[in-house]
């Protein structure tokens, strides 16, 4: 009997792109005869970004898991979107809808599963009569938050960044409107829209498979499941995968595990380093550095700083640290032997693996952030970017896994020296705070890796997410015979 294809359709970030695959490579385990998995490849716009896909999908392709790949034409990229970066993916993916098409039916697709700035695909699959799942590749939080938009916009007056009060996210205490995503701050702003449509095309899919364990946050996904954010209307199917990730590298690879900056942990005692990294798109100004610099300084704690420097023009990723720069004069000798500063892409994964490292001050990427639960690494939030404000109050104030870090948004999400020392303190300290928050990291370690094995949480939605492809599949063998 032919297997099933399901066909992936990633937004074309390398965020979203591998964690799409990560999941297909999930769906396929075990189940490669009966499943097919195909990744629609959506070229990126740009030089750059095209060439960091073409890449991953090389050694994707390369690794024999089995995922396929199907390239659609390249298109055109959507103009007069600058500065609205949601619109632009979501307008972007949107103008690749007669090729989704095409390639369901060339691939006779069984099931179609997209990033949920595609939401307009469903249209394609609503014609062929094919399911439809979104897959969402950030927290539980924000997915309850953009079902919930559409009720917000009725009901709040005024832009989220302007409103003084606070914002009702079922399984959350009440989220301060400084905690919602900058992208959502203007209601006339196209970014706010397009969140607005996305959250009412979510409720007509099939299912929505989601990066998240259940176990972080049953009660975000209770309020989702029970229709409370959608007043009168149950979600549809809720399918919490996580933490998807690629399990075989979070430990490091042996190149990653012979960098100088992970041998250096090698000589530091259990525990005792804090680690300060800030993702594929966080740099640090002259100021910033300054501040982070002296914090750490004052703290008297071990430090190992992923520090990189502004992208260069055209560019949006950091380029390698000019440490005479951006550091303060004599700080690398002051901290010898306690503090070590890598101006370059550092192997996250291998780091948070080291058992000398206590403590994550992150940027609170939702990969990120897994990577550091997978390892029991609380975290310091320094939100940047995207929802990360969002993710940042809720591992603070809900999921207790993170200590609080004051961030001033309104000046660039600057960090004092002194709060940056009283954070690491707290973090890596004997304080309250940092206790309860390294006890509730060790308790997300093992919740993670039990959801992930033989009858825990995250595999049981995974043969549910099979169960539900397979009956669709048949139903429309059934209808059409």
């Amino acid at each position: 009997m032919a297997s099933l294809n399901v066909l992936l359709l990633p937004e074309p970030g390398s965020g979203h792109l591998m964690s799409l695959i990560e999941a297909g490579k999930r769906l396929l385990a075990g189940h490669g005869q009966e499943f097919t998995v195909t990744v629609l490849v959506v070229r990126p716009p740009t030089p750059e970004s095209a060439s960091e896909v073409d890449a991953h999908v090389r050694r994707v392709a390369a690794s024999g898991v089995g995922v396929r790949f199907h390239h659609l034409p390249p298109m055109d990229p959507p103009t007069e979107c600058a500065g609205n970066l949601q619109e632009f993916k979501s307008r972007y993916l949107e103008l690749h809808k007669p090729h989704v098409e095409a390639a369901a039916r060339e691939l006779q697709a069984a099931a179609l599963v997209v990033d949920f700035f595609a939401t307009t695909v469903l249209d394609v699959a609503r014609a062929l009569g094919v399911p439809a799942y979104v897959y969402f590749t950030s927290t539980a939080a924000l997915l309850a938050l953009t079902l919930r938009l559409p009720a917000l916009d009725q009901a709040v007056d005024v832009d989220f960044e302007a409103f003084e009060g606070t914002v009702d996210v079922p399984g959350l205490p009440p989220v301060p409107a400084r905690s919602i995503p900058g992208f959502l701050g203007r209601k006339n702003s196209p970014n706010f829209r397009w969140f607005v449509y996305h959250g009412r095309r979510f409720m007509d899919f099939d299912g929505i498979i989601i990066n998240t364990v259940t176990e972080i946050e049953p009660g975000l996904l209770a309020g989702i499941a029970d229709g409370r954010c959608v007043p009168g209307r149950p979600a549809p199917a809720l399918y919490p995968i996580g933490p998807v990730l690629d399990l075989g590298a979070v430990k490091g690879d042996a190149s990653s595990n012979n960098e100088p900056c992970v041998r250096w942990l090698d000589a530091q005692p259990r525990a005792s380093v804090v680690f300060l990294c800030f993702g594929s798109l966080g740099w640090s100004d002259a100021a910033k550095a300054r501040e982070v610099a002296t914090g750490l300084e004052r703290s008297g704690h071990r430090f190992l700083w992923a520090l990189r420097g502004p992208p260069v023009a055209g560019s949006r990723h950091p380029t390698d640290a000019d440490l005479d720069e951006l550091l303060p004069e004599g700080f690398l000798e002051r901290t010898k032997g306690r503090g070590m500063v890598w101006p370059t892409w550092a192997p996250q994964k291998a780091v948070l693996a080291h058992p000398a490292v206590g403590g994550f001050v992150t940027h609170c990427g939702w990969n990120s952030t897994l990577e550091s639960l997978w390892h029991g690494v609380p975290l310091a939030p320094w939100p940047l970017y995207a929802e990360q404000h969002l993710n940042a109050f809720e591992l603070v104030s809900a999921v207790g896994v993170a200590v609080a870090m004051e961030v001033d948004r309104e000046r660039n999400n600057f960090v004092e020296a002194a709060e940056l020392e009283r954070a690491v303190r707290s973090l890596m300290g004997g304080c309250e705070e940092g206790s309860r928050a390294r006890e509730k990291a060790a308790e997300m370690k093992a919740a993670c890796r039990k959801a992930v094995e033989e009858g825990g949480s995250s595999r049981v939605a995974l043969e549910t997410l099979r169960d539900a492809i397979r009956e669709d599949a048949s139903a429309t063998k059934t209808t059409t015979a």
